[in-house]
């Protein structure tokens, strides 16, 4: 198989975003726009899952490229949305079709065998025009009463200082009238969330995993990597200038010390493959729409002459403590012990990679897994020994209600 990448004039960016959010692969970050399309041209499985996954970028090397020059993240690219569980089976899928078109406005397509019939798939789009639905029916998994709960038993273990951090997260299920259009949810995602990453990515269950996270888990470009751990979270009532609520948070012993945690865990792990690591020395406010986080960047230099490619360190991060807890073994038996319900792809990496070893990962939250007239949507919040469950629960509810703004018309 060959793959042919060629620089493209610029395709319209709202048919493209809606083609891949209904039936490709979609990742438009601030700086590019990455849509696949047409049918898996080649499957790398992660039978292991991501834990022992190791052989990725060598199956993408085989592939034989031809044509122009171009950045990273064209040419030979595969697409993934992978599990929370680090040892369940994953899929990364290369697309007969990838068009990706950068903050510039320059643009590649590369194409299996140069097929140049990409643009009909452009063609045959409809723009979005669906509305958000009224419920039909919810289920909540756990209760906000027993999600409460859950997170009282979580602070006494954490008191005995048998962990240090935990992240407990709640699930909400529900019907709408209507198939879901997931182009639709993302053209009102990209309107509430410009600064985050939107994605439409198809799951192993034959489900689409729809949604714009804020969080960028790891950027690797040669031997730098860039991670942006977010942790602390503060709600933003509407129609309030936000700056008392962001001081607020800045000052905050308890997100202070969550953030903290969460970022000497990532600097701690990348330490492992990486020589040089630099973090910012206070964290900084990330505004969302309904919520505002601290967000620290991490810049790591590796000096070996074959430096890790992303899905390795995509292996040394994942779950951060921003998803998972500390020690990370421990964490993840009491999610399973108090959660009681499969996170699935909720808080599991999504995003690409190519066969140079470059890839950007997000973390995947603030989504909606939809299938037909069906979704499921999660949220969590980071457990430590002063939280208050009250609070958290609360927490959680803000951020579901912000995940539901663009398919509802309901308040939770």
């Amino acid at each position: 198989m060959k793959i042919r990448r060629t620089k493209i004039a610029s395709p319209e960016r709202t048919r493209l975003r809606a083609l891949g959010a209904r039936e490709g692969w979609l990742l438009e970050s601030p700086d590019a726009l990455r849509v696949g399309f047409g049918d898996s041209v080649l499957i790398v499985d992660l039978g292991a899952g991501l834990a022992h996954g190791d052989d990725a970028s060598r199956v993408l090397r085989e592939v034989h490229l031809e044509g122009e020059p171009g950045p990273a993240g064209t040419g030979v690219v595969a697409f993934a949305t992978l599990p929370f569980d680090r040892y369940a089976n994953g899929q990364l899928h290369v697309p007969r079709f990838v068009v990706t078109v950068e903050k510039s406005g320059d643009a590649w397509v590369s194409a299996v065998d140069g097929d140049d019939h990409w643009r009909t798939f452009l063609d045959d789009v409809t723009e979005p025009t669906q509305e958000p639905q009224s419920l039909r029916s919810l289920n909540l998994q756990p209760t906000p009463d027993e999600y409460a709960h859950h997170v009282a038993q979580a602070v006494e273990i954490l008191r005995r200082k048998e962990i240090d951090k935990v992240v407990l997260a709640r699930a909400v299920l529900g019907t709408v009238p209507d198939v879901i259009d997931p182009a639709a949810l993302v053209a009102r995602l990209k309107v509430r969330e410009p600064i985050c990453t939107l994605y439409s990515l198809p799951t192993l269950d034959g489900r689409r995993f729809v949604g714009a996270s804020p969080e960028l888990l790891v950027r690797r470009r040669g031997s730098i990597v860039q991670c942006h751990p977010l942790a602390g979270t503060i709600a933003l009532p509407a129609n309030v200038a936000p700056d008392d609520y962001q001081n607020w948070l800045l000052g905050s012993t308890k997100n202070l010390h969550e953030h903290g945690v969460l970022v000497d865990e990532v600097v701690r792990n990348l330490s492992r493959q990486y020589d040089d690591i630099v973090a910012d020395a206070q964290p900084s406010i990330v505004t969302l729409r309904t919520v505002a986080h601290l967000g620290t960047w991490i810049t790591a230099t590796s000096h070996d002459a074959e430096p890790p490619d992303a899905l390795s360190v995509l292996r040394l991060l994942h779950p951060t403590a921003a998803v998972g807890g500390i020690p990370r073994e421990r964490a993840d038996e009491l999610i399973r012990q108090l959660e009681m319900h499969n996170r699935g792809h909720y808080a599991g990496p999504l995003g690409w990679l190519d066969a140079d070893g470059d890839g950007e990962w997000w973390v995947g939250i603030r989504g909606v897994l939809v299938d037909g007239a069906n979704f499921e949507a999660w949220a969590g919040a980071g457990i430590v020994s002063e939280s208050d469950p009250i609070a958290e629960r609360e927490e959680t509810r803000d951020k579901l209600q912000s995940v539901l703004s663009s398919l509802l018309v309901d308040r939770l």
